[in-house]
C-alpha cells in the first residue's frame, strides 16, 4: 500500500509518501514540503498548495492519503490556515477518488513512538529509524507528513480492510 501523508500548513505543507503494509518494513517514496509566502494573499497561497499537492499526487500515485486532523489551538488564526490547507488536501484526494483518512496528532505520535505526547524530535528520530534513513527529514513538517503516512499504513490500512471485510460478510449474511 502506498500512502501519501499531508501535514497541512499555509507556509509549509509537509508531504511524504511511503510504501508498506502492517508487519513489513516500510520504504520511503518521497518527502518534501510545499511552501507559500506569508506575504502572499490567502487565495494565492491556497492555489499554490493545491498545485503542489496535485503535482505530488501525479508523481507519487498513492493508494490513500492521510491528513492530520486539525485540532483546536490557542492561536485561532493559525488553526484556520491549517484547516484551510487540510481542506485543500482532502479535496485534491477526493477529486481523484482516493480514500482519505484523518489522524489526530496524538494518534500519530502514539503509532510512531508509543507515546501520544512525543515531541517533534522523537517523531523525527523514529521516522528516520523506521524508514532506515541516513538523516532525519527536514523540516519537521516533512517528517510529520511521513509519520502520518506510516500511521495510516499501520492503523488505517488495517482498519479499512477490516471494515471492508465486515461489510462484505454482512452482505453475504443478508442473502438468502
Amino acid at each position: 500500500m502506498r500512502v501519501m501523508g499531508v501535514d497541512p500548513g499555509l507556509t509549509r505543507c509537509g508531504l511524504g509518501a511511503v510504501d508498506g503494509r502492517p508487519g513489513a518494513p516500510l520504504t520511503l517514496v518521497a518527502v518534501g514540503v510545499v511552501r507559500t509566502g506569508a506575504d502572499e494573499e490567502l487565495g494565492a497561497r491556497l492555489v499554490g498548495i493545491e498545485a503542489g499537492i496535485e503535482r505530488w499526487l501525479d508523481d507519487v500515485r498513492p493508494d490513500a492519503v492521510a491528513v492530520e486532523r486539525v485540532f483546536s489551538q490557542h492561536n485561532v488564526r493559525t488553526v484556520m490556515g491549517t484547516a484551510q490547507a487540510a481542506g485543500i488536501a482532502v479535496l485534491c484526494a477526493a477529486r481523484r477518488g482516493l480514500p482519505v483518512a484523518l489522524h489526530t496528532p496524538s494518534e500519530v505520535k502514539a503509532a510512531i513512538t508509543g507515546s501520544g505526547t512525543a515531541d517533534k524530535k522523537q517523531i523525527g528520530a523514529m521516522v528516520t529509524r523506521l524508514l532506515r534513513l541516513s538523516e532525519m527529514p527536514k523540516p519537521a513538517d516533512a517528517a510529520d507528513a511521513l509519520a502520518l503516512a506510516i500511521c495510516h499504513v499501520w492503523r488505517g490500512g488495517a482498519q479499512h480492510r477490516l471494515a471492508a471485510a465486515l461489510a462484505k460478510a454482512r452482505g453475504k449474511d443478508l442473502k438468502p
